[in-house]
């Protein structure tokens, strides 16, 4: 999905900001409206409270927990996650499989106005399409590089350690990849733990491919083989692996 309204900041992109401690969250409200069986408030948290949330207690529960929420979200048949003649969602199911899993991604970001002002110190609010707009996957590549470490996330550089870090934390990976011309939809993909019925793709005992979720052209619920390493495809300038505990 791609309809590049917003850019992450006109700001050098930096793996180790400096100057971010002061940026802040910029999320809408849950809306009784954003539902998985609608097309409706794709910008706001899902309201449904049997969604379930990752269980943080220890590893084994956070794995379990996150694989009740990719059956709950079920990408390959709500409603939410489904392509349109316009767009595809891999950001909306992105977003709301890091929201439920207690990380933060955004789905709206703060205008390059707002963020000028809150690094002065400005106090801003949160008002939808004038303080923060919609942000897309290629823009996301971009905010990872810029404020991912603001806000949790760590940088990995194969799929093999992406892979390895998610199955043994139980933590949230994402690979995120930037579309060479602009204004054409990027792709984002949560990286997910491993189970008894899915595998990630392993060659000489390395990941090559890993176990993934997504919406896009194409829906599933799991995959790693299916679209190989989709990320490495010509259409896309660059690609980040992050994780986050």
């Amino acid at each position: 999905m791609e309809k590049h309204t917003i850019s992450v900041a006109s700001l050098p992109l930096s793996d180790n900001p400096t100057a971010n401690t002061q940026i802040k969250i910029a999320d809408l409200l849950p809306d009784s409206e954003s539902q998985l069986d609608s097309m409706e408030m794709k910008e706001k948290p899902l309201m449904d409270s049997s969604i379930p949330y990752r269980d943080l207690t220890n590893v084994a529960t956070k794995k379990e927990s996150i694989a009740k929420l990719i059956a709950k979200l079920d990408v390959e048949t709500n409603i939410r996650y489904q392509r349109t003649v316009e767009d595809t969602y891999c950001n909306v199911y992105s977003y709301d499989y890091c929201y439920f899993s207690k990380v933060y991604l955004p789905t709206v970001w703060w205008t390059d106005e707002s963020l000028e002002k809150i690094l002065n110190g400005q106090e801003v609010e949160v008002v939808f399409e004038q303080t923060v707009d919609r942000i897309y996957s290629s823009a996301i590549h971009d905010w990872f590089l810029e404020w991912g470490a603001s806000f949790g996330w760590e940088r990995m550089f194969t799929a093999d350690e992406i892979q390895n870090k998610v199955n043994a934390n139980g933590g949230i990976g994402m690979i995120c990849a930037k579309r060479r011309e602009k204004g054409l939809s990027g792709h984002i993909v949560p990286v997910v733990p491993e189970t008894d019925l899915h595998k990630a793709y392993r060659e000489n005992g390395k990941v090559v491919y890993p176990l993934q979720s997504q919406a896009g052209k194409l829906n599933y619920n799991y995959f790693s083989e299916v679209r190989k390493d989709w990320w490495n495809d010509e259409l896309y300038s660059s690609y980040v692996f992050y994780y986050h505990e």
